[in-house]
């Protein structure tokens, strides 16, 4: 009987080099950057028994989050056009925007939860929610999780 598989979002800052490597190697082969697995792994220093060991074990978090619905959960500065400018940035990059719900505004802030198809987005869902945190009247912005 097979046991069912947990998962966990890690700081990259903790996890051992082999790890690290086997990640590093994986976006070196989807880039095409070399032709074989040997070439990436050598490229690496890494051996490829450990490449092998952890290569089904491990992936970029936007790789899990592709073709998901997400939900954001923001805090806005109650400002003419902080929201409008989050919906467009997710609009620029492809996403499809689900469910907004959002608060009245206290003390100058609203609550806001957007829900996202990430099915068709343009960038990896990383650099969306980056995008998105330089937005001016976002104060806060986080992934409250992913279906």
């Amino acid at each position: 009987m097979l046991e069912k598989a947990n998962f966990y979002l890690v700081s990259e800052v903790i996890l051992p080099e082999a790890i690290k490597k086997t990640i590093k190697v994986k976006e070196i082969l989807k880039r095409n950057e070399v032709k074989t697995i040997n070439e990436a792994v050598e490229k690496m220093g890494l051996s490829r028994s450990a490449y092998y060991k952890y290569k089904d074990y491990v992936f970029p978090f936007y790789e899990a989050s592709k073709e998901k619905i997400v939900t954001l959960s923001l805090i806005l500065e109650h400002k003419t056009g902080v929201l409008s400018k989050v919906l467009n940035t997710i609009a620029t990059e492809s996403g499809s925007i689900m469910t907004i719900n959002q608060g009245i505004p206290l003390q100058g802030v609203a609550n806001t939860t957007i829900s996202i198809e990430t099915k068709n987005l343009v960038v990896d869902l990383e650099a969306l929610l980056d995008k998105l945190r330089l937005i001016e009247g976002v104060r806060r912005l986080e992934l409250l999780g992913q279906e």
